[in-house]
């Protein structure tokens, strides 16, 4: 398929005029309260929180290209509060109650991004709308089914969750063979790069500097080391998400998994009528290799999923640039799901990456000993989640006894990835087994393939 823009950063710039004129670098050695290394929404909900709370503190941002140039500028723009994460792993080293608090934490997200952005003035395109799992054959129906019970054994409101006939989502969405699926209530559209863009002007309006084009080499306790000049500052917080493995000593910590999406040209109004969609509600599927999608503001769809993976050696990309194999597989999804959409251009294709933990859960911690803070590994839910990370490193940093803090994903001890080759032969073989089960259960195989699930034990998932 063929592509009209391939990399730029990401649509969503180029939907709001093109990728931003930098900020003024570090302008040499400073001091300062609290450095934080990044300038994506993690790095920038800590700032704002910061402030917030102690409008006396002085807080330093840096940021290697500009804010918002990872994961939070190229994400689907699912605020969907969702916690997709291993609740048996959490369970590990704390209760069932303090999961389902932190269920509840993360579902709290959305109300709290929307009020930030309604006070702070910031218009990020964000409409309240319902998120969509559908299925397209009877083993993703099954798995549905579980899902959406799993949801209401973990205490989700029951007012949040419906379970969908085919005949209930078509009246909404007209997938193409569609056996059913459910919907997750309290969820929202966002555009990231207004999101963020917003966010860092109004951080940078309470007082704190962003100094972009400034590439952070090294961090120890109390020290900042950039090529720009050093920063002291008793608290560090390490906001790199899925480019934290390119910092001496993080090299395993996260591993940086690469997702991709595509955006069509606007879509005209006698094809929305054939495909519905009116509600603008989030969608995804039910199928191993998972997809993405939602209807922007000005009418054209996106649909994001797994491309290649993980580049060997913890490698990303380079401004966003995918494969062609990545944005045929995408366009195949897309025109699955919805076969509608076959006469329409992709105007834009691009992709990022996002962290992932050894055991795929989200952490988020501070270490009082050396000052040292972090947030991140949120494989793939980083819109909400690093709003929440940003009030939890608030506190941590501030010294304060929260419920927030008392959260089971705060200080948590992950081990590390395995040196190459072995990450890299562990990621791909799992997305290869996850597309041959695909491919086997789409084919008629009517239960879930077995492959799927020697997938999850090799790498853990």
């Amino acid at each position: 398929m063929d592509v009209k823009t391939n990399g730029d950063i990401s649509f969503w710039y180029a939907d709001i005029g093109g990728i931003p004129r930098k900020r003024p670098p570090l302008p040499g050695d400073r001091e300062a309260d609290v450095c934080i290394i990044g300038a994506g929404y993690t790095g920038l909900w800590t700032a704002y929180y910061l402030k917030k709370a102690d409008p006396s503190l002085d807080i330093v941002v840096l940021e290697r290209e500009f804010a918002g140039f990872g994961a939070s500028g190229r994400n689907g723009g699912w605020l969907s509060g969702g916690f997709g994460w291993s609740r048996d792993k959490y369970l590990k080293t704390s209760t069932r109650g303090a999961v389902i608090d932190m269920q509840r934490a993360m579902a709290g997200t959305v109300d709290e991004v929307i009020r930030v952005t309604e006070a702070e003035g910031i218009d990020a395109d964000i409409r309240r709308v319902d998120n969509f799992t559908v299925a397209t054959n009877a083993p993703q129906l099954a798995r549905a089914r579980e899902e959406y019970q799993f949801y209401l054994d973990w205490q989700m409101p029951a007012e949040r969750l419906e379970m969908l006939s085919a005949e209930e989502v078509a009246k909404r969405i007209r997938i193409a063979n569609v056996q059913g699926g459910f919907v997750i209530r309290d969820t929202a559209r966002v555009q990231p790069a207004k999101l963020v863009r917003g966010l860092a002007n109004v951080v940078e309006a309470l007082g704190v500097p962003i100094f972009e084009g400034t590439a952070v080499t090294r961090f120890e306790k109390g020290r900042v080391e950039t090529d720009r000049g050093t920063v002291r500052a008793a608290k560090i917080i390490r906001a790199t998400e899925g480019f934290s493995a390119g910092f001496p000593g993080e090299e395993r910590t996260w591993l940086p998994l690469n997702s991709a999406q595509i955006v069509t040209e606007p879509v005209p109004e006698a094809l929305w009528r054939e495909i519905g969609w009116e509600g603008h509600e989030l969608l995804g599927d039910a199928a191993h290799a998972y997809c993405y999608a939602q209807r922007t503001r000005e009418g054209r769809i996106t649909m994001g999923g797994r491309g290649v993976p993980y580049r060997f050696g913890s490698k990303t990309d380079v401004n966003g640039k995918t494969q062609q194999a990545t944005i045929d597989a995408l366009h195949a999804i897309l025109t699955r799901l919805l076969p509608q959409t076959k006469p329409l251009k992709i105007d834009h294709a691009w992709c990022g990456v996002l962290g992932v933990p050894r055991d795929w859960c989200t952490t988020a911690g501070f270490d009082r000993s050396t000052g040292i803070g972090w947030a991140g590994g949120y494989v793939g839910l980083g819109v909400s989640s690093s709003n929440l990370a940003g009030r939890t490193l608030c506190d941590l940093v501030l010294n304060r006894e929260t419920e927030l803090t008392a959260l089971p994903w705060v200080n948590r001890t992950v081990r590390k990835w395995e040196p190459e080759p072995f990450r890299w032969l562990g990621v791909h073989s799992m997305y290869q087994l996850y597309r041959i089960a695909d491919e086997r259960e789409f084919a008629g195989l009517p239960h879930t393939s077995k492959l799927a699930a020697l997938a999850d034990t090799i790498t853990g998932h």
